[in-house]
């Protein structure tokens, strides 16, 4: 064989090599599952439930919560949510107790705490579910930390709130688990659920 086509082997096995050299720093430079999770929705707010006590990101540890953010005034995404989120509780049985429904309002114009509450009355509703409002820059705050996105349509009373539709699967530590889809049925959405739970 000649030196010319032993050369260029030569070349050929050491570019193979760089190339699998840098493959191997970008995966070490790649950050680890946990450190783009803690990228997710979330973060610190102060916001009152229904009786005017606050309610912070603290508040928050120790159970499932999957987080909704809507308005009182809401005449079809939020009822239908709240709906689909009670069914989806009861069917997953002994870990019912295990979630709750957080109902976070995006209009704090005209949800105030009693507001809220006697929204939450409805028997339509499951049971349980609390209610969050506050002033305009308490909302601001926490609707940046969960990314969503809230916009005033209209004027007069009878104004709406285009807002995102999404719900936020929060783990018992406080930290983001999942997006729960709007439009997925009460089946998908507890299999979603347990699913997480058995992911930690």
């Amino acid at each position: 064989m000649s030196l010319k086509w032993i050369l260029r082997g030569m070349v050929a096995i050491l570019a193979v090599a760089a190339v699998a050299l840098l493959a191997v720093q970008i995966g070490a430079r790649r950050p680890p599952p946990s450190a783009v999770a803690q990228g997710g929705p979330g973060g610190p707010f102060t916001l009152l439930d229904t009786s005017g006590r606050p309610f912070t990101q603290e508040d928050l540890k120790g159970r499932w919560n999957i987080i909704f953010f809507g308005f009182t005034f809401c005449p079809d995404v939020c009822p239908t949510t709240l709906d689909t989120l009670g069914r989806t509780l009861d069917l997953l049985g002994r870990d019912k107790d295990k979630v709750r429904i957080i109902f976070v309002s995006v209009d704090p114009g005209r949800d105030t705490p009693e507001t809220v509450g006697a929204y939450l009355a409805n028997p339509a509703f499951l049971k349980g579910v609390v209610g969050l409002t506050g002033t305009s820059e308490q909302v601001a705050v926490v609707a940046r930390a969960y990314k969503v996105f809230y916009q005033k349509e209209g004027e007069g009373d009878a104004y709406l709130i285009n807002h995102s539709s999404i719900s936020y699967l929060m783990d018992p530590s406080g930290q983001f688990a999942r997006v729960l889809p709007y439009g997925m049925s009460p089946e998908d959405l507890a299999g979603q659920i347990r699913d997480a739970m058995k992911r930690g």
